[in-house]
């Protein structure tokens, strides 16, 4: 199957390095309208679709290989390999933050940096770790998504968001959950809650950009300044918003701390 109708992948723009972007649980490729058209002046953009999201190829989904994230980081590794040009520019949210890192862990020479908007290496608290969740809240939460996906989807996107003064873009979040399949978003809801990789942050060798929001339902500030301290040389830019997509609700400061991130890192 090509790895480009699997995943939906679209490129656009020109420049001799790649950025490629990643959408979150329950999104698309469109989430990045207002974050990744900036860039293509400069760079080649490559947006896609997580296999089970968007337009991806849903006969592509496997339940085998997505039981973890490792499934979605290789066809990151196969999608570089087809469509970049040298080493890339992850741009992943939330939990293809976690994948572009796996990723690039992995296969550290096909990345130049990652940025990664509204990460968590894990939403469970655990001793001195606050993920911003009990296990019984996630445990709560994945009972929900699965005894009523429709209805989990218009009350937590709105929460998610973060944007009562937008309410179009919780709509859209909302709309964007309703339209995935909801056996693959019941699966891939278990592995992004129940992921673990708070160990595999100090295996990490890429240049990394952590965009926090300042105030995250999913994806609290304890949570950035811990992967700030856990992954060696990375930068952590806090950016005053409400709510976990701010590629969306404050696209201005997100793609100000990604301009300077990469111009911190020279040619």
């Amino acid at each position: 199957m090509s790895v480009k109708l699997r995943n939906n992948v679209q490129i656009s723009g020109q420049g001799p390095a790649t950025m490629l972007f990643a959408h979150g649980f329950g999104c698309d490729l469109h989430m990045w309208r207002q974050f990744a058209p900036s860039f293509a002046s400069r760079y080649r953009t490559v947006l896609f679709d997580l296999v089970g999201g968007g337009q991806s190829d849903l006969s592509a989904y496997d339940r085998n290989k997505y039981a973890s994230l490792y499934g979605y980081a290789d066809d990151v590794l196969e999608i570089i390999e087809e469509c970049a040009n040298g080493p890339v520019i992850h741009v992943g949210h939330s939990v293809s933050a976690m994948i572009g890192m796996l990723a690039a862990i992995k296969r550290p020479d096909l990345f130049a940096a990652n940025v990664m908007i509204g990460p968590s290496p894990s939403f469970i608290d655990d001793g001195d770790y606050v993920g911003g969740f009990t296990r019984a809240d996630i445990d709560e939460l994945l009972e929900a998504l699965e005894s009523n996906y429709l209805g989990w989807s218009s009350t937590m996107a709105p929460a998610i968001m973060g944007t009562p003064e937008q309410p179009e873009l919780a709509d859209e979040l909302t709309n964007s959950f309703c339209r995935t399949d909801p056996e693959i978003a019941r699966h891939f809801a278990r592995v992004t809650f129940l992921a673990d990789h708070r160990a595999d942050l100090a295996r990490v060798t890429t240049p990394t950009l952590i965009v926090q929001s300042s105030d995250d339902l999913l994806a609290p500030l304890a949570v950035g300044e811990y992967m700030h301290h856990a992954i060696a040389g990375s930068a952590l830019s806090i950016v005053k918003n409400v709510g976990h997509c701010p590629h969306l609700s404050a696209p201005g400061p997100s793609k100000d701390a990604t301009e300077a991130f990469l111009k911190s890192l020279g040619p």
